[in-house]
């Protein structure tokens, strides 16, 4: 076990209770803003203080509210980097990265490691230039670079490609992908983004209101996300009430429909979700008739919204997403799902 966390802290009204441990790869925590995401990785880091709880890495007790122990920030071999990377802007990249050298190691030494580490970022050329002056991702390898020094036994990623645009978000995930498979030590990816999670972690905690609601490997969760907020978070787009009405049959009192599912019902089922790709016209499994809403055309696929007979009038229509086939799009009667694609949801 690389790193345990167990730790409380209350913030006015909001509860923050992070129980989890990791051993070995990239942990993603996602959740939305707000939920407590970038809290916990400052206890870990010890720029927030828990009331109680216990926190060790590789053995080290960085924080024990029994015993009284609270390494401090410098202390802890923490590497944090930050949503907006915490550049100075008056400073080079070669005086931004200086900064995050120990006081301990003399002139020479300083300049050796500075100059290892700009190499090993890709940063040649740039040592005398300004953030202002740089790209989002040079400005992300510069930050990256400062922390790196250290040789942290960790590393924090507090939503490292908020400030990006679609375009360069998505470059810099492949590149950041390798970079992550270089590092070799565990590292912690908070987001709210469910591509980056899926992408660049392999295990995945889903965090609620201050809480882990699940925790797993990250396509297992992906998968059978198990919450409501887990499935909302993965990117399904139809969640509704349903219950049980055997081992393997739900039904759905808004839509006026029932489905066979894969997996065997639990009694405390409080809903089901769809994703929206999952619905297909030639299945026959848990097929039913359709009513569309609304077509509506994105650059690379179709979103059709729809009815089932029977619906809830007033309930939302629910959504179907299938690829764009290069002509008309004919629309069908009825829509199928099969069994294995039905989440049970139980809180």
């Amino acid at each position: 076990m690389t790193l345990s966390v167990d730790i409380h802290k209350r913030l006015g009204e909001f509860q923050l209770d992070a129980q989890f441990t990791l051993d070995r790869g990239v942990l993603g925590i996602l959740g939305a803003s707000g939920c407590g995401k970038s809290k916990t990785l400052q206890c870990i880091t010890g720029i927030e203080t828990p009331d109680t709880g216990r926190i060790v890495l590789n053995g080290r007790v960085l924080f024990d509210s029994r015993q009284k122990i609270n390494v401090p920030v410098q202390d802890r071999k923490v590497g944090y980097l930050f949503q907006n990377y915490a550049l100075f802007p008056n400073m080079t990249v070669q005086e931004n990265i200086g900064c995050g050298v120990r006081a301990q190691h003399d002139a020479k030494e300083r300049q050796e490691i500075i100059r290892t580490i700009i190499t090993q970022m890709q940063l040649l050329g740039l040592e005398n230039l300004k953030p202002r002056q740089l790209s989002g991702g040079q400005q992300q390898r510069v930050a990256l670079a400062r922390i790196m020094v250290n040789e942290p036994e960790i590393l924090l990623l507090d939503e490292p490609f908020s400030a990006l645009d679609a375009y360069l978000r998505d470059i810099l995930m492949t590149d950041f992908h390798a970079f992550l498979a270089s590092f070799k030590k565990d590292v912690i990816l908070v987001t709210h983004s469910r591509d980056e999670a899926y992408q660049l972690s392999s295990s995945l905690a889903i965090m609620q209101q201050g809480h882990f609601a699940a925790c797993g490997d990250t396509h297992q969760i992906f998968e059978d996300p198990g919450t409501k907020e887990g499935a909302k978070l993965t990117g399904c787009k139809n969640i509704v009430a349903a219950q049980r009405l055997a081992a393997h049959t739900v039904l759905v009192p808004v839509w006026g429909v029932s489905f066979n599912t894969a997996q065997v019902v639990g009694e405390n089922l409080c809903a089901i979700g769809i994703r929206g790709h999952s619905f297909l016209p030639s299945c026959r499994e848990n097929a039913h008739a359709v009513k569309i809403v609304e077509k509506i055309e994105q650059p690379f696929e179709w979103v059709v919204k729809f009815h089932f007979p029977k619906q809830v009038v007033t309930s939302e229509a629910i959504w179907w997403r299938l690829p764009k086939a290069g002509g008309p799009l004919v629309l069908p009667e009825q829509l199928g799902v099969l069994a294995k694609d039905i989440l049970l949801l139980y809180s």
